[in-house]
């Protein structure tokens, strides 16, 4: 029995498939992690969707921005992007099933030493803090007022973290935090406009894992979201989006033995 965790999949249905063949994915013994960003931008969301969801519990997923994303489409709190490729989930027959199904996904897993975010933890919380914070978020997605919930998910303000948050600015915050997080302050401030490599760090700013002291660094925390960024493998960190939708590769990692495995895309994307 194995477990690997996959990074972003992005609609990338073809590449993932490869990819489970290459370590041989045994659904009767092996378990998958998947950082999130399961759809959006690549060519089969609607596959992917179904795929994984029919893994039932041999698949483990926790949500990311695009996730979201499509979750508040499907109720037309947002408009769709130009760069969206949802319509074929959108417009399925099977779309409220695949809906509330990822709805009842987790923003964070804690197993051990590992803990598994689609995009970091902010330097403040622990993995013990984070998983509490984040049953707070899933308790409103399962729920009977997640459209209000959704409705309310967007903007990039507060940028912080401050225990004494209430409501939807609490939400947010824990929300931005674990989907859409790169760099960050000492102090836990965000930034959300800057995308790129490391090196273009905004003044004052770090990578959220390079922050010094962070309480999360104690665990492994294994993450998505920053395909600039690229694969990186370090003791406490598995930054696993390689950009396979942007043309690079989908990456894997069996978590008893750190072994890489790697699919090249075709890439479907445009920046």
């Amino acid at each position: 029995m194995a477990t690997y965790a996959i990074g972003d999949v992005q609609g990338c249905f073809d590449e993932l498939l490869e990819l489970l063949d290459a370590f041989r994915f045994d659904r009767a013994r092996d378990r998958l992690w998947f950082v999130g960003d399961l759809v959006n931008r690549g060519p089969a969301s609607l596959a992917t969707l179904r795929f994984v969801r029919d893994l039932e519990d041999r698949a483990l997923v926790v949500l990311g921005n695009h996730d979201l994303h499509l979750l508040a489409l499907a109720q037309g709190s947002v408009k769709s992007r130009q760069d969206d490729t949802l319509e074929e989930v959108i417009a399925a027959p099977d779309r409220d099933d695949l809906l509330d199904w990822l709805r009842g996904r987790a923003m964070m897993h804690v197993a051990g030493s590992h803990a598994l975010v689609h995009a970091g933890l902010l330097p403040q919380w622990d993995a013990a803090k984070a998983r509490s914070l984040a049953e707070e978020v899933e308790t409103e997605l399962r729920g009977p007022r997640h459209e209000e919930f959704l409705a309310k998910l967007y903007g990039s303000r507060p940028d912080r973290w401050a225990d004494e948050l209430k409501g939807p600015d609490r939400l947010r915050v824990i929300v931005n935090a674990m989907t859409r997080l790169r760099f960050c302050t000492p102090d836990g401030v965000m930034e959300f406009h800057t995308k790129g490599e490391i090196t273009q760090a905004p003044d004052g700013y770090l990578p959220w894992f390079d922050i010094p002291g962070r309480k999360s660094a104690d665990s492994t925390v294994i993450c998505g979201h920053w395909s600039a960024l690229g694969l990186r493998i370090a003791p406490n960190l598995l930054a696993l989006d390689s950009g396979c939708v942007w043309g690079g590769q989908l990456s894997a990692v069996r978590l008893e033995d750190r072994r890489l495995y790697q699919i090249p895309c075709g890439g479907t994307a445009s920046r």
